[in-house]
């Protein structure tokens, strides 16, 4: 299994000849190293509804056929859009015939804003945990640290987490290495970061705070064999 990291919170998974996509934010995202004409994602994961996460989605779904997985509100508001969904809400698990998905609960906000500056309600924010050939892997959107982490490592062995670091509208290094703790990941990698000036943050700073020394930074396009 490849997985691999392409800037904000994109992250891209590729196992059993399948392509899973999380938060397809694309165009508009300097950071990048993606262009969506050359994306072919056969899943296409959500966290949340906010602009920098759906991103590209009911492009990259259309032209693919691709299914997108993310909570109920999505699925339905993409749904409406012609793309081919499947709903689920926090807490809940679904075997996929790729691996299994669960959400986990994420405290941030959501919201789709459109063109004519109208702010659409996309259901509640949420974290991933994706178990493919036996490993799991941990997406946890955008969300402030909560002790309810340590209840996620233990039941949830995990392999590789990534954890956003910007601020802001996030936790910060401090939190998010507290996170890495509870969490209890093999292996961590910093995303949500460096995209705008609001989130600007040394990435190498917050490796340094891990007390598990479980950490790396991955550039966009850079991939680990899991």
């Amino acid at each position: 299994m490849k997985v691999s990291f392409h800037g904000h919170a994109i992250v891209k998974v590729e196992t059993n000849g399948k392509t899973i996509l999380f938060d397809p934010f694309i165009n508009g995202n300097e950071l990048t190293d993606l262009k969506v004409a050359d994306v072919k994602p056969d899943v296409i994961i959500l966290t949340h509804g906010h602009n920098d996460h759906i991103g590209d989605t009911v492009e990259l779904a259309k032209k693919n056929d691709a299914l997108v997985i993310g909570i109920a509100e999505i699925a339905v508001y993409l749904g409406n859009q012609g793309v081919r969904t499947h709903g689920m809400s926090i807490g809940g698990a679904y075997e996929f015939d790729f691996g299994t998905v669960k959400l986990t609960p994420a405290f941030h906000g959501t919201g789709f804003n459109t063109a004519d500056g109208q702010i659409i309600y996309l259901g509640m924010p949420a974290g991933v945990l994706l178990t493919v050939e036996g490993k799991t892997i941990y997406h946890a959107g955008d969300t402030a640290v909560y002790s309810d982490m340590k209840l996620i490592g233990e039941r949830h062995p995990i392999d590789l987490a990534f954890l956003p670091i910007g601020d802001n509208f996030t936790m910060g290094p401090e939190d998010a290495a507290l996170a890495a703790k509870f969490l209890q990941a093999k292996q961590v990698v910093p995303i949500h970061y460096n995209t705008f000036p609001v989130i600007k943050q040394d990435p190498n700073k917050f490796i340094g705070m891990l007390e598990a020394k479980n950490g790396l930074v991955m550039e966009p396009g850079d991939v680990i064999d899991l």
